[in-house]
């Protein structure tokens, strides 16, 4: 069947469908991880976006039960080179076509995803439309300039638990007390807090301040989460809430992750910008402004924390992106608050960033 990609600048990719027939809007983004399409696909962060793939085959080990990052895949659509339709891999259970048809997603696949991707670094993410039922491109090309965007949506709410859960403890013995605010929390970062000694319990993006603190937690963790950090205030209210009372006699250790982490730099007085394309994939230099040590990440974030917005009387810069020497982490001077833009849980990887979940733990020990 065929399928059109329709971007708002007028550009339009023709290819072939493969998952579900369908019409979908999102911001066009790409992603420059070589595997890890399971963990992409079903990554809340990506609500709102249609995800383009550099790699050019995908498909080719499947999809599996124990690699989901949530309990459904959130993309808007997907764009390969090249959809594998036969799998070689002992964990696989499913083509990744069927995994897409049984959740509804458009994919398009025979484009050429190197022009399309040299295209965004140029022209920056945009509005587009991926559809095998409207095959008139300048329709279209008007759908994805109509189409809303992420810029000021709240897409927190769509992504967010709907009530508290205590997430599975898988035989070790838990030591700290952590309380995650889910934004669109990843399941391997539930698992990473699991290993590293947490009893885990999530509460929805809705819930007050008061209410986390008055679980008596050793540690709060700002979960990841799609789109533009602005556009929840309601969760920065808290944040700024939980703040002041880690300055007062309660002191848990506050610890942020990619949109959690700009959530608190918001709080603290900072302010966020879009970025041109967004950085996207796992294999991102962060640099560790104290040790001078290199790390390769795992990232996914469209929106920036301004560094000459933070006040560096309580802020301290941490790590930079050695890509674009753009905000990558920050420390306040005086209290137990952290955070990171990238993933340090790094799903399939890498795993250079693993251990800020054990600094997390000593931070509550100290």
């Amino acid at each position: 069947m065929k399928a059109l990609l329709a971007l708002e600048d007028g550009t339009v990719f023709e290819g072939k469908s493969f998952g579900a027939p369908g019409e979908r809007s999102g911001e066009l983004i790409f992603n420059t991880s070589m595997t890890g399409y399971q963990e992409i696909l079903t990554d809340p962060s990506y609500k709102g976006q249609i995800v383009t793939m550099t790699y050019p085959l995908i498909g080719n080990y499947g999809i599996n039960p124990w690699d989901f990052e949530s309990k459904r895949p959130f993309v808007e659509g997907f764009v390969v080179k090249e959809c594998s339709r036969i799998f070689s891999n002992w964990r696989g259970r499913i083509t990744l076509d069927e995994f897409l048809k049984k959740h509804k997603i458009p994919g398009i696949e025979g484009i050429d995803t190197r022009a399309l991707t040299c295209h965004i670094r140029s022209a920056g993410a945009m509005k587009a439309v991926l559809s095998t039922e409207d095959l008139d491109k300048k329709s279209l090309v008007e759908k994805a300039k109509n189409s809303p965007g992420l810029i000021g949506k709240d897409l927190v709410r769509e992504v967010t638990c709907k009530k508290a859960y205590k997430w599975e403890n898988k035989g070790t013995i838990p030591v700290h007390k952590v309380v995650v605010l889910d934004c669109g929390v990843k399941h391997n970062i539930l698992n990473s807090l699991v290993a590293a000694g947490c009893e885990v319990t999530v509460v929805p993006a809705s819930t007050g301040a008061k209410e986390i603190l008055e679980q008596k937690p050793d540690g709060i963790l700002l979960s990841n989460g799609p789109g533009d950090p602005a556009a929840v205030p309601y969760v920065i209210s808290t944040v700024r809430e939980l703040v002041s009372a880690v300055s007062s006699s309660l002191s848990p250790v506050i610890f942020g992750i990619c949109l959690g982490h700009q959530m608190l730099g918001l709080a603290l007085g900072g302010k966020t910008y879009k970025l041109k394309f967004g950085h996207h994939g796992g294999n991102h230099p962060v640099k560790d402004l104290k040790t001078g040590k290199i790390a390769i990440t795992a990232q996914n974030h469209g929106f920036c924390v301004d560094i000459d917005t933070l006040n560096k009387n309580d802020v301290e810069i941490t790590h930079i992106n050695l890509y674009d020497n753009t905000l990558e982490g920050i420390r306040h001077k005086r209290l137990p608050i952290f955070s990171v833009q990238y993933h340090p849980e790094s799903s399939p990887g890498p795993h250079d960033a693993g251990y800020l979940f054990t600094e997390f733990v000593k931070m509550m020990e100290s």
